[in-house]
């Protein structure tokens, strides 16, 4: 059952996520790629965040996109130098309106991943890979996987995340149950910013503002009464 209404409980360990959420959102932003994970803290003067987050009773469950990442070449153009993402962000329950943000886990959607998300049928199912240390020293000590299923009945969906680190020596299993008129909100969402994680609405933007505007004659009011 989602808790959306439900007052949470602030203890020693898990912080009131209410509260959490605003913290993390305006003092830290985290990027990450398909290939390798990695979080820079930012200033948050001016910056917006809005996200989507369902609390249930195992696990909490949170998506906000970040958008691509542009830079300046030599001659003066602006190319793409990172696709955006759609962040899950996944925090295990330690009680009763309860949850841990300090065993957050991060899994970022590619605009791939995201096509699929948005392509599931009532009883499709889609399960995606991810080494976060890839291309490092570390490379494979961290995988994870994210399996999004059908539940039974056809009541929505089951987002299952498993994170696998032989450094820590820790096996994480977190389960979040999606309803129909949940699915249906992240589907939504995830269509309407996918252009967006692509670059493409800034390419666009910008041919429209190169476009030169019509030039249109407006006649005289009198002119409509002498006729």
């Amino acid at each position: 059952m989602c808790l959306h209404s439900f007052p949470l409980i602030i203890s020693s360990r898990a912080r009131d996520v209410k509260n959490t959420l605003l913290f993390n959102s305006f003092h830290t932003q985290h990027t990450f790629s398909t290939a390798a994970a990695e979080s820079t803290q930012e200033s948050s003067v001016g910056r917006k965040f809005a996200s989507y987050t369902l609390f249930k009773g195992k696990a909490a469950l949170q998506a906000y996109p970040i958008l691509p990442k542009f830079c300046t070449t030599s001659s003066g153009f602006s190319r793409m130098e990172k696709n955006g993402v759609v962040m899950l962000v996944f925090w295990p329950a330690i009680g009763t309106r309860k949850y841990d943000w300090e065993k957050k886990q991060y899994f970022a959607l590619s605009p791939t991943e995201v096509g699929s998300l948005v392509s599931l049928g009532p009883s499709d199912s889609c399960e995606f890979f991810h080494n976060p240390s890839m291309k490092s020293s570390a490379e494979g000590q961290i995988k994870k996987s994210l399996t999004i299923a059908p539940a039974n009945g056809q009541s929505g969906y089951f987002a299952n995340l498993s994170v696998m680190n032989n450094l820590t020596k820790t096996n994480e299993r977190l389960t979040v149950a999606i309803t129909k008129a949940e699915f249906a909100v992240l589907r939504t969402a995830c269509s309407y910013v996918l252009p967006h994680i692509m670059g493409w609405d800034q390419v666009i933007g910008q041919e429209k503002q190169t476009q030169p505007k019509p030039v249109v004659d407006r006649l005289h009011p009198e002119f409509e009464w002498s006729r």
